[in-house]
């Protein structure tokens, strides 16, 4: 099956908009602090190791820091620029380590992470089973997952403008809650607990809003996305479909749905469901050997 998402385009994107993300990433930043409230959960339990995935910037990576001055802190992404900047958070009162990879092929141990939190960046990740179970193996068990994503109405007004005008896809598509739910299941996480919230911004235009898009790195990453840039004709017709949207204050909505979810992973040997069928990892030191007596 072809894939979903052109990687590389990922990290350019990024890359890209590493320096001048904060200034335009306000969505982000109180979904961020939404998702860190949700440590609460922990009550007066201490992790020793931490990683954020898809941690951009590197505040969310600071803030746990400071909360948890003697543990492990990882920031991890994709976009190294992003790690870059992520030092400015970093400051030697509260450092933290960063790592440059990949949030579907986690370079970590097996069950060597207290708490993995992982703040819109799933939306880009077109197997969430693999990848959940990828999270799952590096908790430790009983370990907590707290995660967000964005879901199938964000961008729903940008997505229905281009459609009437083009072809080829120009927002990506996003799973659903319910889609959300089944792949923490399906990797074996326990006690998921799903909510949402759908939020909605404004714009003076269309240029506006694919402008704070690109500065995001939320352009289009779709494999199959046309190579070529957009015509002028194509955007003004876009443009021109998007117009009857105005609202009373005249401007242009765009509406965003964010998915939270909860979840802890299971005791040593719980299955997870690949293929059909339960495959399960038992630690060695589990195994009874009976030795036979000389």
């Amino acid at each position: 099956m072809d894939p979903l998402f052109d990687p590389r385009q990922v990290r350019r994107a990024f890359s890209r908009a590493a320096r001048g993300y904060d200034a335009a990433a306000a969505l982000q930043a109180e979904v961020r602090a939404r998702l860190l409230e949700s440590l609460e959960y922990l009550d007066d339990r201490v992790p020793s190791v931490v990683l954020d995935i898809g941690s951009g910037t590197g505040h969310a990576s600071a803030a746990m820091k400071k909360r948890w001055p003697k543990a492990q802190v990882l920031a991890l992404d994709l976009a190294l620029p992003m790690l870059r900047e992520s030092r400015r958070q970093a400051g030697w009162w509260k450092p933290f380590n960063r790592v440059c990879a990949d949030a579907r092929a986690l370079p970590l141990a097996e069950g060597s992470v207290d708490v993995i939190f992982s703040n819109l960046c799933l939306q880009w990740v077109e197997d969430l089973p693999a990848v959940f179970a990828g999270f799952r193996r590096v908790l430790k068990p009983d370990g907590l997952l707290l995660c967000t994503s964005f879901g199938p109405e964000t961008l729903v007004e940008l997505r229905d403008a281009f459609g009437r005008v083009d072809a080829e896809p120009h927002v990506s598509p996003f799973a659903s809650i319910a889609r959300f739910g089944d792949a923490l299941v399906a990797a074996g996480f326990r006690d998921p607990v799903l909510d949402r919230d759908l939020f909605t911004l404004t714009y003076p235009d269309l240029p506006a809003l694919m402008h704070e898009l690109r500065a995001i790195g939320a352009t289009n990453a779709l494999a199959s996305r046309r190579r070529s840039l957009t015509g002028r004709a194509r955007f003004a017709a876009a443009a021109a479909a998007y117009e009857p949207l105005r609202d009373g204050a005249g401007r242009l909505p765009s509406s965003w749905e964010v998915i939270y979810a909860q979840a802890w992973s299971p005791a040593p040997g719980a299955p997870i469901r690949e293929g059909g069928h339960e495959v399960a990892a038992v630690p060695l030191s589990q195994i009874p050997i009976r030795r036979r007596q000389p």
